[in-house]
């Protein structure tokens, strides 16, 4: 579905016996929500068609290009004086979403009790728009710009990013010239009781995937062997399984958690002031893994199994097998020194490790004009909030720009509760209507006092 005018006009519609005035803003993100772009396949061009046609109309020139047949980016800069331009960025692509779990159609936008629902709601259609908004609202502006301002959207975010911002770096290379800071999804606001708190990502772990493949003699099932390639796969995985790594506590996550520490509950806030202490508990880390995963995940490397290939058929035990594994290092952490330590797990000659895709290690300072205007902002609109640096478990596309020496922020203006966090690749992923206004004007704002003389 290509909308244009359906995104550039005020109307009403009713939702759960309500009537709303739409603003520009909500009917460009029901717009966009409708577009599908699940990955896999991907499909993205068709979120950059909805796009441009919103440059178009708005006189905004821009640029895209596909890294393959319909994995589309696009991308368009408002120049502006010789201070380090921003980047506006967001990810066009949405995992995939089962009609049977969900209350709607997930590509439909569809507004009730005050929400909008619909795949890609939070994850990042909603902060796309909030970005277009700003952008749009700059390119009207009569004030000076000292900076240049770029927005871009690309493809292929949720499974890696390779055949969209990686791409870009590799292929377009013009389009990040003089950009000094980025702003992208990882972080978000959270209500802790009366109180709000806001995130503010500044690194990640590595994912550090790799592939275990054992060979063996094959054989008939009904004739099992001393040895075989699965019986050798599945020591290999107990082995790594059954060794977690040591927990050590980063200077990034000792801070974030210091930070955090005033919105937990009691039984978790003097953990975490006192996290280098609390780690030497084997009972706290068990109650830590079970009650609270993802800040577990942050105080040591971890490996989850995800993929097993073996037999094609009950009765052959095959020779080869392999299983994949999801393993995600501390930032400070070296690459060669962690595989050697899978590997020592492993101990078997008949068993290759192999890498699938490791990043590099970078952090973002948080001395600089944007990040402090991202402080000043939130409070604003938002008076007594928290606001928390934070290392993300999983990864965005800014570890490719901070591999650049790119500032890069992930900030999401919007305070999301509980229960819609685990609709973020979940069932009825979506974002309060009133949530999703005040975000738009929290990003534009922010985006006119740092780009604006």
């Amino acid at each position: 579905m290509r909308l244009m005018a359906t995104c550039l006009c005020v109307f009403f519609f009713v939702a759960a016996n309500h009537s709303f005035a739409e603003s520009d803003a909500l009917g460009r993100l029901r717009g966009y929500i409708e577009v599908d772009t699940v990955n896999p396949p991907g499909n993205e061009s068709r979120g950059v068609d909805y796009l441009a046609a919103i440059f178009d109309a708005a006189g905004v020139a821009y640029e895209t290009a596909e890294s393959a047949p319909g994995r589309g980016n696009i991308w368009a800069r408002l120049k502006g004086g010789d201070k380090p331009a921003l980047l506006l960025l967001h990810h066009i692509d949405v995992v995939p979403a089962t009609r049977e779990t969900w209350d709607s159609d997930p590509l439909q936008a569809v507004v009730k009790n005050g929400s909008l629902y619909g795949r890609g709601t939070l994850d990042t259609k909603s902060l796309g728009i909030m970005q277009l908004e700003a952008f749009l609202a700059l390119h009207k502006s009569q004030a000076i710009r000292d900076r240049d301002v770029v927005f871009m959207a690309t493809a292929d975010e949720e499974a890696g990013g390779l055949f969209g911002a990686g791409w870009m770096i590799k292929n377009r290379p013009d389009a990040f010239a003089d950009v000094g800071f980025l702003l992208n999804e990882g972080g978000l606001g959270r209500r802790a009781g009366e109180q709000v708190f806001f995130s503010i990502e500044v690194a990640q772990k590595r994912p550090y995937w790799l592939r275990l493949v054992a060979t063996d003699e094959p054989g008939h099932g009904s004739m099992p062997q001393s040895t075989s390639a699965p019986v050798r796969l599945i020591i290999a995985l107990n082995n790594i399984q059954q060794a977690p790594f040591e927990p050590r506590i980063t200077p990034a996550v000792r801070e974030m958690f210091r930070q955090l520490a005033p919105f937990t509950e009691p039984k978790w806030s003097e953990q975490l002031l006192n996290i280098d202490d609390s780690i030497g508990d084997p009972d706290f880390l068990k109650s830590f893994q079970r009650e609270q995963p993802a800040l577990h995940a942050l105080i040591r490397n971890t490996c989850s199994i995800t993929m097993l290939i073996g037999s094609q058929k009950i009765n052959v035990v095959p020779p080869v097998v392999s299983a994949e594994l999801d393993c995600r290092i501390l930032p400070d952490q070296d690459a060669d020194e962690f595989l050697q330590a899978i590997k020592s797990r492993v101990n078997d000659n008949n068993i290759s490790v192999e890498e699938i895709m490791l990043f590099g290690a970078a952090e973002s300072s948080t001395d600089n004009a944007l990040y402090l205007a991202l402080e000043d902002i939130t409070r604003k609109y938002y008076p007594g909030a928290g606001v928390i640096t934070t290392v993300a478990a999983g990864f965005t596309d800014s570890h490719f720009f901070r591999d650049l020496g790119i500032a890069s922020y992930g900030y999401a203006p919007m305070v999301i509760p509980d229960d819609a966090m685990t609709s973020i690749h979940g069932n009825n992923e979506r974002i309060g209507v009133e949530t999703f206004e005040k975000g738009v004007q929290m990003m534009t704002e922010l985006v006119e006092r740092f780009a604006t003389r």
